[in-house]
């Protein structure tokens, strides 16, 4: 009979090949998530705009994430490949709740049911493409303007 390894593996109870959860990468994610989030919710409180204006405030976060992302990734992979708990706070916790896609798509509908299709399908191009844009300006500039990075102590990299 022909050993099914995933299935074998979990019957035999070694798992899945499940990660462990590391609390310190964790606990960057939650720390870096509650700043973008703040930040956020203060420019949306500060600048709401009116279901048929140009959401400029979820406009604005989204391609400033996007931009940051693609300064600390390329940043990140290029100078520190061994920084996770720093990819995990500005990456996936400042970034990723600094940027709201759901926010997005919801201003597209109160757009189109608002302005119509022109309006709401220019917002959907324009952060796309100020998205890509604005991630690969954020990689130049990690390139062209890197961070200082102290040295290392210890030996220990």
């Amino acid at each position: 009979m022909e050993r099914e390894p995933d299935i074998d593996a979990i019957d035999e109870g070694q798992g899945a090949g499940v990660p462990a959860v590391d609390a310190r990468e964790l606990a960057a994610v939650f720390a870096g998530g509650v700043l973008g989030a703040l930040a956020r919710g203060a420019l949306e409180h500060a600048l709401a705009p009116s279901p048929a204006a140009w959401p400029w405030p979820t406009f604005a976060v989204n391609i400033a994430a996007a931009a940051l992302l693609g300064y600390a990734v390329a940043w990140l992979g290029e100078h520190h490949p061994s920084t996770m708990y720093v990819r995990a706070f500005v990456a996936t916790g400042v970034c990723g709740a600094l940027s709201t896609f759901s926010t997005f798509a919801l201003e597209l509908i109160h757009l189109y049911e608002h302005t119509g299709l022109g309006l709401a399908s220019g917002y959907a191009a324009a952060s796309i493409a100020g998205g890509f844009a604005a991630l690969l300006l954020g990689m130049a500039a990690a390139h062209r303007f890197p961070a200082r990075v102290p040295a290392a102590r210890g030996g220990h990299g």
